[in-house]
């Protein structure tokens, strides 16, 4: 074998994509009928963090609900941990393969514990107490507040709360929509760091709807950004970072600038 050849061989080894736990090709998405995200390709690989950038309504939340089964696709290809979701498959059985979503409202009992809130995530499960400790070893600062209302949280907590529950079923995949939404700074900032461990501590991986751009590049491998329901971005947080002009393009939908990553 010549230099040339063990050259091409390992530029090609390089070239292959990473294993997995999501894989998305040609998704199109909407409400009813109605077609609101279309053509995005997109992949999450084991232990990596990215980001779904883009102004209100270009299709980050439709694209979310539909990849873990809230809402039906209306073309498209979508694989998780290599194996096809598709319009039958439906949320219970994608959770039961390994995807929690926390969803933008944080989808919690407001007039239940906090204790109450984790239990019923459980569905029975056995070991459900072991799975709440190892659960709360995260963020144990909830420990104290086990027995309060959750609607008596304040938002951060509130927020610790619904990622608590997501990591209850010790998922592989995580989708979490728009986790700064109405936190201080500070407190954004510290789950987005929580959500990076875990992610590399565990080999889960993360898909993550924000609209506040500077925190999550902190904390992201890759980005996607969508503009008007299309893909006008894919590449790695650090293109970002160093070119501020790249990242508003990217966050107000400028020029497509995709196929930046494998």
């Amino acid at each position: 074998m010549t230099g040339a050849d063990s050259a091409t061989d390992t530029a090609g080894a390089a070239a292959e994509p990473a294993p997995a736990v999501l894989r998305v090709r040609g998704l199109h998405a909407g409400h009813g009928a109605g077609i609101v995200v279309r053509d995005v390709d997109l992949h999450v690989a084991p232990g990596e963090v990215v980001a779904l950038f883009g102004p209100n309504g270009a299709g980050k939340t439709t694209t979310l609900l539909t990849l873990s089964g809230c809402l039906p696709a209306h073309a498209g290809q979508i694989e998780l941990l290599g194996a096809p979701v598709t319009a039958r498959t439906g949320a219970r059985a994608l959770a039961r393969r390994g995807l929690r979503l926390v969803p933008e409202d944080r989808g919690l009992f407001r007039q239940l514990t906090v204790r109450e809130n984790l239990v019923l995530c459980l569905e029975q499960r056995r070991g459900g107490r072991a799975l709440i400790e190892e659960a709360l070893t995260v963020l144990p600062q909830l420990r104290p507040l086990l027995s309060r209302r959750a609607g008596l949280l304040s938002g951060g907590e509130q927020q610790q709360l619904a990622l608590v529950r997501a990591l209850l079923g010790r998922p592989r995949l995580l989708f979490v929509d728009e986790m700064s939404l109405g936190l201080a700074p500070r407190i954004a900032g510290e789950l987005l760091r929580t959500l990076r461990t875990l992610a590399v501590e565990r080999g889960l991986g993360v898909l993550l709807v924000e609209q506040h751009v500077p925190a999550a590049l902190e904390v992201v491998d890759r980005v996607y950004a969508l503009a008007r329901g299309r893909l006008v971005h894919s590449g790695p947080a650090d293109e970002l970072r160093r070119d501020p002009g790249l990242l508003r393009a990217a966050y107000l939908g400028g020029t497509d600038q995709r196929d930046r990553t494998a």
